[in-house]
């Protein structure tokens, strides 16, 4: 991002104390200032206010199950089961009961608990027994009650004294109310235990998930693009259930498979998006993965659907969210998680470029130079996807003699062709001078 970022013509560098006009910050910044900011109108800083709404695991499941059951009430179960593309989960410790209601069910099936917070596969173990999570439970309640007696005593709000710990539900004071600093305490251990997909599409034996970038530009109305380019993670050894203590084999982060005993950097454990729908094309068929690609489409819109109304809209703000994908050997596509800052770290010189005309695809869609008509389809490697509204784009189907048809206006794993301004034929004004801090 530094590098994209101080090659944009007419960009300038601020120091900390500098104004600025654009800002790419991490969430921590963001938290810590955020509130305490004047922005000028044309301002532009890279999260909203309360992203964690979709990208913590726990508050994603919990929108996404909120937004389907109101979608069952007002629409009926077929509009409902649209939303089916998350496994069954359950956040911990506040629905650890019904979480053992649910395993008692399915005995000898495979779980996975996942930090809610957490990144890069830190903290993620699978199970099959509830030993273990008993064993995680006493663990993690002893952790949990350090961790929140020194956290709010650093704000100075409440001590331990005047508080009721409450493990199983929630973190309350005694007149039932909690400060933010409290909330944000109550979750510092929170996990999400998970059903595990346990026959994950395979290819040379290996498991993988696929990484897709959607940019949001606003939440209401809710704009969203769709970008080309994306890459399969693959893990370093071939998959079995027989070991679940593998995390090799079972994790296909990038940082876990990194530290891999057989990690070859030259090879590295990814495939561009395209070659992957090459891939898939060839040994299912064009209608299969069309199918496929619109069910991956079908995930975007309706995981930001169920935050719409939660996020605080600002127009300062957009979203470059990174969404992880697993197919199942049935070529179901099933939302793994969101992240609020997907890595920009290259694994190779091919990722290093991908990464550098995403992030390049990006700064252009919000447009600080002011060069866009707004009307734009598609700008670079990026497609609107969703502009309060469906995107369509019309193709014409020789087939049945020139009749047109409409489609999405998505073209994950397509090539990207034209360049920005070849798409967009949009006139190239004098280039304002933006200050950037990053």
């Amino acid at each position: 991002i530094q590098d994209v970022l101080r090659q944009r013509p007419g960009w300038v560098e601020v120091k900390d104390d500098g104004e600025w006009d654009f800002n790419w910050c991490d969430v921590g910044w963001l938290r810590e200032n955020f509130d305490h900011s004047y922005m000028e109108e044309h301002v532009r800083i890279n999260h909203f206010r309360n992203h964690y709404e979709l990208t913590r695991k726990n508050l994603m499941v919990k929108n996404l199950k909120r937004y389907r059951k109101n979608l069952e009430r007002d629409i009926g179960l077929m509009e409902a089961s649209k939303c089916d593309f998350f496994p069954c989960t359950f956040a911990l410790p506040s629905e650890y009961h019904l979480f053992v209601e649910e395993f008692k069910r399915s005995p000898g099936s495979t779980w996975i608990m996942k930090p809610s917070r957490e990144l890069t596969g830190k903290g993620i173990f699978l199970f099959r027994k509830l030993k273990d999570i008993m064993d995680w439970k006493k663990v993690m309640c002893t952790d949990f009650i350090k961790e929140l007696g020194a956290k709010i005593s650093d704000y100075n709000t409440h001590t331990l004294t005047h508080t009721h710990i409450q493990i199983d539900d929630s973190v309350l004071p005694q007149d039932g109310t909690r400060s933010e600093e409290q909330k944000d305490a109550a979750q510092v251990e929170s996990y999400v235990a998970q059903r595990y997909i346990e026959n994950p599409y395979l290819i040379n034996g290996r498991k993988f998930d696929l990484r897709v970038y959607v940019l949001v530009t606003s939440y209401v109305p809710l704009k969203a693009w769709l970008y080309r380019d994306g890459f399969g993670r693959f893990s370093s050894t071939r998959f079995s259930l027989s070991s679940i203590d593998d995390k090799y084999m079972h994790l296909t982060n990038v940082a876990v498979q990194k530290t891999a005993p057989d990690y070859d950097p030259e090879k590295g454990c990814k495939w561009q998006m395209q070659q992957l729908r090459r891939y898939l094309t060839a040994k299912h068929g064009r209608e299969m993965v069309e199918t496929l690609f619109k069910e991956m489409d079908n995930i975007f819109v309706r995981s930001l659907q169920s935050v719409q109304k939660v996020i605080i809209n600002d127009k300062h703000c957009f979203e470059l969210y990174g969404y992880d994908i697993l197919l199942d050997q049935n070529l179901k596509p099933w939302l793994i998680e969101v992240n609020a800052s997907p890595s920009h770290t290259p694994s190779s010189q091919e990722d290093y470029e991908m990464k550098c005309r995403l992030l390049e695809d990006t700064l252009n869609v919000v447009d600080m130079e002011g060069r866009l008509t707004g009307k734009e389809k598609r700008v670079g490697g990026y497609d609107l996807m969703w502009n309060d509204g469906p995107v369509y784009r019309e193709d014409v189907n020789l087939e049945t003699f020139g009749s047109s048809c409409f489609t999405a206006n998505t073209h994950l794993g397509n090539q990207t062709g034209k360049t920005f301004f070849e798409e967009t034929k949009a006139p190239v004004f004098k280039i304002k001078k933006v200050h950037v801090k990053f």
